[in-house]
């Protein structure tokens, strides 16, 4: 990836944090994007923890699109049994299509409300 296109993300990243804030009765669903992987963290701002998180470490197999589909379930399962249901999301600065939007949707449809 080019500097230009890294800045470009961290300019966008800052401006929806700056706005985007997780609470304890809604925390934050935070998404981080590599070349291989996928991540997600729900995350409570006000304490500063990690209350779920989930990854598509060991999906390798599948194609990306497929990988993000089944980390949203993953987690929207894992919330359900913390008892999370709503959550704000925070696309990290990522344009919101293909493996974002991806995920996104596979949690909603697991049961979180974004």
């Amino acid at each position: 990836m080019t500097t230009k296109k890294v800045e470009r993300r961290i300019k966008i990243k800052y401006r929806v944090r700056k706005n985007v804030n997780g609470t304890a009765e809604r925390p934050r669903l935070s998404v981080f994007r590599s070349n291989k992987q996928i991540y997600v963290q729900v995350i409570n701002d006000v304490t500063g923890t990690t209350l779920i998180s989930a990854s598509s470490k060991g999906l390798e197999a599948m194609p990306k699109i497929e990988q993000a589909q089944k980390v949203g379930a993953q987690l929207a399962e894992k919330a359900k049994a913390a008892g999370i249901t709503n959550v704000v999301f925070d696309r990290n600065g990522y344009l919101y299509h293909g493996r974002v939007k991806a995920l996104a949707d596979a949690a909603r449809e697991g049961g979180l409300n974004f």
